[in-house]
């Protein structure tokens, strides 16, 4: 099984990285001071079976995950050192300020970050470019929640998105979007609980069969689904569902028009062009949003034409 390195970086990755790390160590039967609960009430086989993903195994039977946590200042460090986990973590892997860190081996990284504000943006993706460097034929799996003027604390939020995709596109293999829009629709709007009933295996390839025109022909086994025997605390059965498609492509649209209307009236300009940056800098990032919204939109007018040609197809079959 493959070994992960986790990272989070700034104050949302370290949020999100902390819960994290209690629903690992819950599901694994890890305490909080990283001895196994052999009592935890779940089969001890299947919760060790795999625990070398995240953890690395210590002296006295002690289980430490294998995660760098870093950020610019060392409030949140303090925060996660406080908290009910926070003695699980390696002292010498929580970085801030000008601290260095020793080398990390792993098979894949995994990194969770925000893309509004600068920590999680900024150091966040010049980190994941290092870490390319070293290491370029590891896999670079990243966590990015993209902001929204809806739940929007910082001005400049456009401006380090799109320079922050610009430098996923070029150094990430996998980047799991969080959207914060869609995240807030989602509470505010649409969230309706219900308990699952059903055998979600099969319901998968009805839902497939039903809607096959949207699934291009020239991705095969495009639906993949997995079993964890392990359910989370307080839960008899959850699901999750990750799903890529040319939709997306509206979020980065969103993103870009803003960076856009900043970037006209060059508002804001001289808090990134007084560190050092140039102006170049924001019109590559820009071209380069741009271009993966067109590559996307590529895809879904390909998918459109060949469905267009399947019908007449079977209309010209018909009238044979």
């Amino acid at each position: 099984m493959r070994e992960i390195l986790h990272i989070q970086g700034g104050q949302c990755g370290n949020q999100i990285g902390s819960k994290f790390w209690e629903v690992i160590c819950d599901e694994h039967g890890v305490q909080p001071d990283g001895k196994y609960n052999a009592d935890g009430g779940g089969p001890s086989d299947l919760q060790l079976e795999r625990i070398n993903v995240y953890y690395n195994e210590a002296a006295a039977g002690r289980y430490v995950p294998r995660a760098v946590l870093m950020d610019l200042e060392p409030g949140t460090m303090d925060s996660i050192r406080s908290g009910p986990y926070g003695q699980i973590f390696r002292p010498d892997n929580f970085v801030f300020g000008q601290s260095g860190a020793g080398n990390n081996w792993a098979k894949g990284f995994q990194v969770c970050h925000s893309l509004g504000g600068g920590t999680g943006s900024g150091m966040g993706t010049l980190l994941i470019s290092k870490i390319r460097e070293e290491y370029p034929d590891r896999m670079m799996l990243t966590f990015s929640v993209f902001p929204s003027p809806k739940v929007s604390d910082t001005v400049v939020e456009p401006y380090n998105a799109t320079l922050s995709v610009h430098q996923l596109v070029e150094n990430a293999d996998e980047c799991m979007v969080l959207d914060n829009e869609a995240l807030y629709d989602i509470c505010f709007r649409t969230l309706k609980l219900s308990n699952p009933n059903c055998e979600y295996p099969l319901w998968m390839i009805n839902v497939q069969n039903k809607n096959s025109s949207y699934f291009v022909e020239w991705i095969p086994n495009n639906v993949k689904s997995s079993v964890c025997d392990i359910p989370p605390t307080g839960l008899k059965m959850a699901s999750t569902f990750v799903g890529n498609s040319t939709s997306i492509q509206e979020m980065f649209r969103r993103v870009s028009e803003q960076f856009t209307a900043m970037f006209r009236r060059k508002a804001f300009l001289h808090w990134y062009t007084g560190e050092g940056m140039d102006e170049m800098e924001f019109t590559e990032a820009e071209s380069n949003m741009n271009d993966l919204v067109a590559e996307y939109q590529q895809y879904q007018d390909a998918a459109t034409d060949d469905e267009e040609e399947y019908e007449e197809e079977i209309e010209g079959n018909h009238e044979g």
